[in-house]
């Protein structure tokens, strides 16, 4: 287990030494190898929203600087040999920004922030960018039109932000969409899905701002990848923010997650730290909302299905033909490649935990491609994938259906909720509540087995 220090540089006239802790193991992070123009994806999503009108702010770009940063340690440390514990590694960031005297305000917030998101230790420095790299983002042209987007959203490829697009449009609302891809399977996801909304609402001119962070060739020396990507909401917040900020007016970001997933209650006792992720979670997104004014960003991330679980979704959503026809292209599964070892391509699983309360979701009327295409055709063995998350499920419904009245402490388990009302807290037990009861009905036939 080592400390690390990651930190970026503008490029190599930017030769500023950051000072070493003890035991501390230092990788630099070049961010500009072309003049003036930002790697990592950065200088082509600035070209993107240039391209439609859309002129950010210096401290957006900054936020976006810090989530790649976060991005590059979160998946080229390995917790495996890089933690003491198999999970928490130490990390240090030091991020050249436009205003340090501005961010440095925000560090026991975004500290925290960073902590609950991926359950590490982070410390967070900031620095003045290169006197070369002062501004960044250019002025935008008198004469230069802006696109009509009239308000934002993330855009996954998942099917929650599928109907979250299709419910904006048919509010007669023109969203621009915010898309983030790290690999292949969810780029083209996203692709097939933004062809097919353009195809339906053919007047509205629809966009979209993508950012592709991957940092082919780049590594810490001596250290394996990190698969999990606990930090990837932060990057993809970070490009919403970023688009908004570009917008010349106050925003709110959607971030849309069904209410179950959000809050991502441990199944069993097993499933604490390493297995929920706190992508959407209402600490998390408060947090977020609480940086944001700090930093005197006018916006606000918002999760509009907070209190819905996903069949409700579906059942709810504005068009339910196009939905239909577009949910199988759409893509929730937590590793679609894995039907690669039976000779298969990208595909939904099936039996990880996403797949599962998708089924659930669309139960009656489902078309998607699953790797295990019926769940009851034989008992499913809780000591292999396919049946470890079938059984978490049930263990978690049962106990539910015996105590209904835990619920209100269970949804306390993945993180705090003292920013909530106990309205808002008693809507979020209840989601909770009839999360599980639409997995109880896909379940009901399916049995498990520990052999």
């Amino acid at each position: 287990m080592k400390r690390h220090l990651i930190y970026g540089r503008f490029g190599a006239a930017d030769r500023v030494e950051v000072p070493l802790a003890e035991g501390e193991v230092a990788t630099r992070l070049p961010f500009v190898q072309a003049k003036r123009r930002l790697d990592h994806g950065i200088g082509d999503a600035l070209d993107d929203l240039a391209k439609l009108g859309l002129f950010p702010s210096e401290v957006a770009v900054d936020l976006l600087a810090l989530a790649a940063h976060v991005q590059a340690a979160d998946t080229h440390l390995s917790r495996e040999t890089e933690s003491q514990d198999g999970w928490s590694r130490e990390i240090r960031l030091v991020v050249p920004v436009s205003d340090p005297g501005r961010w440095n305000v925000t560090l026991p917030l975004l500290q925290r922030l960073l902590n609950f998101l991926t359950g590490d230790r982070w410390i967070v420095g900031f620095r003045a960018r290169p006197t070369s790299f002062e501004q960044i983002v250019s002025p935008r042209p008198a004469q230069l039109e802006r696109a009509p987007s009239d308000s934002l959203s993330l855009f996954s490829g998942g099917l929650d932000s599928l109907i979250w697009a299709i419910d904006c449009l048919e509010q007669n609302k023109t969203p621009l969409l915010i898309s983030h891809a790290g690999d292949g399977a969810t780029s083209d996801a996203q692709g097939a899905l933004m062809r097919g909304l353009t195809k339906n609402y053919p007047s509205r001119n629809l966009n979209r701002m993508r950012i592709w962070m991957d940092f082919r060739g780049w590594g810490v020396k001596g250290v394996g990848a990190e698969k999990t990507s606990r930090g990837r909401s932060f990057l993809f917040f970070a490009a919403g923010v970023l688009a908004g900020t570009a917008l010349d007016s106050s925003f709110v970001l959607g971030a849309p997650e069904n209410g179950l997933i959000a809050l991502n209650v441990p199944l069993d006792p097993l499933r604490v730290g390493a297995f929920s992720t706190r992508t959407t979670h209402p600490f998390y997104v408060a947090r977020w909302n609480e940086l944001l004014e700090m930093l005197g960003i006018p916006g606000r991330i918002e999760n509009p299905y907070w209190n819905k679980t996903k069949g409700e979704m579906v059942a709810n959503c504005a068009n339910p033909s196009l939905l239909a026809n577009l949910a199988p292209k759409s893509l929730s599964c937590a590793s679609p490649t894995k039907g690669r070892w039976l000779g298969r391509g990208i595909e939904h699983c099936g039996f990880c935990l996403p797949c599962l309360i998708r089924r659930a979701a669309l139960r009656g009327n489902d078309h998607t491609s699953y790797t295990l295409a019926n769940l009851t055709a034989r008992e499913l063995s809780t000591r292999k994938a396919q049946g470890q998350q079938v059984r978490s499920f049930q263990f978690a419904i049962e106990r539910i259906r015996a105590k209904p009245e835990l619920a209100p402490l269970f949804i306390h388990k993945p993180g705090p909720l003292s920013d909530l009302s106990p309205e808002r807290r008693a809507a979020l037990a209840d989601v909770y509540r009839r999360g599980l009861a639409e997995v109880d009905q896909l379940l009901a036939e399916v049995s498990t087995t520990p052999d």
